[in-house]
């Protein structure tokens, strides 16, 4: 056991020194104030506080996880070894910056508390993010600090226990639109056959005609190919289906159609399905709680698993709400438009809420890739360039590599084939 010597046991430094040491690392740890247990202790073991007691291997701590709410905190982005980093440290110190307080600020969110301008949906603007503005939005730094973090202690305690980490692949489809035209009831279409007329969207309307005549031919409907997809890699593999209310922002089919009702449970035959909760539904807990609840009674298991419509996540209310409503894991933290690790890891975290101080029984995922995002790059040269480099990183910390797909997108054959390119990126990443 490596034990970690500090002057004050809080909330949040516990949680940071599990996550870190537990979770990424997998050393098994303890916590403790007392000198004299410090010196005794014949395993490895760091200091962590202001000053050193002795010649021990000591990490020189910033405030940050001795605070309790939110101040305004000056970041200075430094460089360590080639890796952004933050929360300098002085020459004292092992390593030259507070790795623990700098994970912390990540992993937290700490910059969304922050009073910031929200984009048209009331999300969190990432060119507001300091990965953004200090160019680091595509690397998992958390996961490299403690990567690097864990050769220096190996080369100081040679015979620390450490349980080793997999690299892991999660492949998602998000499907808030299951069908472009099939299945929207007889007042729907009419009224999108004359929308497309009016702005003279004359191949969308010979589709639309065609899929009334042969609903198998609907550009949305890729289910069964993504099955069979599927079961051709080991690749862990998750459906989340909107099932809610019509809305302005959330058209899907109606619940009540059977035809919809029948795909939900034919696709959770294969493989994990879950909510995609409604833009509704992330602004109503009780409307989070019946959508729910009617997804589980139509597939009959308990659904436990989130993703928020336009990803949208507002910290820390749309945690809090999750909690109420007994979900226990999210796949919402990302950019819909940026690729990148928003917390700065690409392995799961439990939430902290900071406004409470208190650690939240929720398991956030973080995704690296949405879909939408891969539209600027223009090719599929351009899109592999891109991800190789964000697969070589997840891969050399072991994290976990999580794409999101919408079969929306996957419909769509236009400079890109986008279902072709899916199946290329599930052979390429998934191992």
């Amino acid at each position: 056991m490596l034990l970690i010597y500090t002057h004050k046991i809080t909330n949040r430094f516990s949680y940071t020194m599990k996550h870190i040491f537990v979770q990424l690392l997998g050393i098994e740890i303890g916590f403790t104030t007392k000198v004299e247990d410090f010196i005794k202790h014949q395993g490895p073991k760091i200091t962590y506080t202001k000053q050193p007691l002795q010649n021990e291997f000591f990490i020189r701590s910033n405030d940050l996880l001795f605070e309790q709410g939110i101040n305004d905190i000056q970041i200075r982005v430094q460089d360590w070894e080639g890796i952004p980093c933050f929360f300098a440290t002085d020459e004292r110190s092992n390593i030259p910056f507070d790795i623990f307080s700098a994970s912390f600020y990540l992993l937290s969110r700490y910059e969304e508390y922050l009073p910031h301008v929200k984009d048209e949906l009331g999300r969190f603007p990432p060119e507001t993010s300091l990965a953004y503005e200090h160019g680091f939005l595509d690397t998992p730094v958390v996961d490299l600090w403690s990567h690097k973090f864990l050769k220096i202690l190996i080369a100081r305690f040679s015979d620390i226990a450490v349980k080793p980490k997999k690299y892991r692949f999660t492949s998602i489809v998000n499907v808030t639109t299951s069908h472009c035209f099939a299945l929207r009831g007889f007042g729907r279409s009419v009224g999108g056959f004359f929308y497309d007329l009016s702005g003279l969207k004359l191949k969308r309307m010979v589709k639309r005609i065609v899929v009334w005549f042969n609903p198998k031919k609907d550009p949305y409907d890729n289910f069964s190919r993504l099955v069979e997809i599927h079961k051709r890699f080991r690749a862990k593999t998750m459906f989340f289906f909107q099932f809610a209310d019509y809305s302005a922002h959330d058209k899907n089919i109606s619940i009540h159609k059977n035809r919809f009702r029948y795909l939900i449970k034919s696709v959770a035959d294969y493989s994990i399905v879950s909510l995609s909760a409604s833009m509704a539904a992330g602004a109503d807990v009780d409307t989070l709680k019946k959508e729910k609840m009617q997804l589980s009674n139509l597939i009959n298991r308990p659904i436990k698993y989130s993703r928020m419509r336009y990803n949208k996540v507002f910290v820390p209310h749309t945690y809090r709400d999750l909690v109420e409503a007994e979900f226990t894991d999210d796949y919402s933290l990302g950019y819909t438009h940026y690729l990148g690790f928003r917390a700065g890891t690409s392995v799961p975290f439990p939430f902290y809420d900071i406004n409470l101080e208190v650690q939240q029984p929720i398991k956030i995922h973080p995704f690296a890739v949405c879909d939408y995002a891969l539209r600027k790059y223009g090719n599929k040269e351009r899109i592999f360039t891109q991800l190789d480099q964000m697969y070589r990183k997840v891969k050399l910390v072991k994290g976990d590599f999580i794409l999101v797909f919408s079969n929306e997108l996957l419909g769509e054959k236009h400079e890109i084939d986008w279902l072709e390119l899916y199946e290329s990126l599930l052979k390429r990443y998934y191992v």
